[in-house]
């Protein structure tokens, strides 16, 4: 058994299964979630619950948070009874999508308490979440990386991005844009090729044996939209939220993104048109509906 600690906030469908391989690998891991049927499901699992954020910290040497908008991952990290009010954790992990300003404020926010903030966004969906196999991009102080790398490993295959707090957080804001990109742009191929009479399987086989193929006709359309199912198991409103955040930074760097405006307003169609809580695959139904067709495998 480990000596160390953990403390995990926020147990939805990535954070639960998260948490629960830190309890598989011999960790005692503390718990937190607003959602009681969550926090019971992750007790039943091994670990224990703590009462709040800041309890859960005074119980926990590092403190992973996994939570949806970066507005709740500043609330529960800096906020009244928040993770930095803990009186026992030193290092605080975000594995959130929670953009490289909302990393620095926690950063600085987190050192006024004598605590290291760290950004370590994943990506790798409910799956990578539940085997292991997530992309872990990390940027913190050199000594602390050294320290998480053993745990961090059990999420899957880390990428270390360097010190500065947010860079993280921008590599991961450039791979949810480019995995919705693709979304957008292949959902609008297929179904050119869907009206002008092409069996949609065989056009997507055309394209992964081409130069044409990317993440959303290797995966996406095999498992979500030529079935029919739309339940690749990320969210709109998530994805719609990552690529404004990265629409957001580059504009702030002063970064054109011309291309990416475009995903981004396709997105916010979705989302309006499905909600936020629809798939995002549902993008496909979107370019279906204006050309009149549908992609069925």
């Amino acid at each position: 058994m480990a000596a160390q600690v953990l403390g995990f906030v926020g147990l939805g469908r990535m954070g639960g299964p998260m948490s629960g391989r830190l309890v598989e690998a011999g960790y005692e891991v503390c718990v937190f979630d607003a959602n009681g049927a969550a926090l019971e499901a992750a007790v039943g699992q091994g670990a224990r619950a703590a009462s709040s954020p800041s309890d859960l910290a005074s119980r926990a040497d590092i403190v992973f948070v996994s939570l949806p908008t970066p507005d709740i991952v500043r609330a529960v990290v800096l906020g009244e009874g928040g993770i930095a009010s803990g009186s026992r954790a030193r290092i605080v992990v975000d594995l959130s999508t929670s953009g490289p300003r909302t990393a620095k404020l926690l950063a600085e926010g987190l050192a006024k308490s004598g605590k290291i903030g760290v950004d370590a966004p994943v990506s790798g969906g409910i799956a990578g979440a539940r085997n292991g196999t997530l992309a872990v991009m990390v940027s913190c102080p050199r000594e602390t990386y050294e320290t998480l790398e053993p745990i961090l490993k059990i999420f899957g295959r880390l990428f270390y991005t360097g010190e500065k707090p947010g860079l993280a957080q921008t590599a991961k804001l450039a791979n949810n844009l480019l995995a919705a990109a693709a979304l957008v742009v292949s959902s609008e191929a297929v179904v050119m090729g869907v009206k002008a009479g092409i069996d949609p399987k065989v056009l997507i086989d055309i394209l992964n044996a081409s130069t044409g193929r990317n993440s959303a006709t290797q995966d996406k359309f095999p498992r979500a939209i030529l079935t029919r199912t739309f339940d690749f198991g990320f969210a709109t409103g998530l994805s719609y939220k990552d690529v404004r955040l990265c629409i957001d930074e580059a504009e702030a760097m002063g970064v054109p993104m011309v291309a990416g405006a475009i995903v981004r307003q396709m997105l916010a169609v979705t989302n309006a048109k499905f909600g936020p809580d629809s798939d995002f695959t549902s993008i496909a139904k979107v370019v279906e509906e204006w050309a009149g067709v549908e992609i069925r495998g």
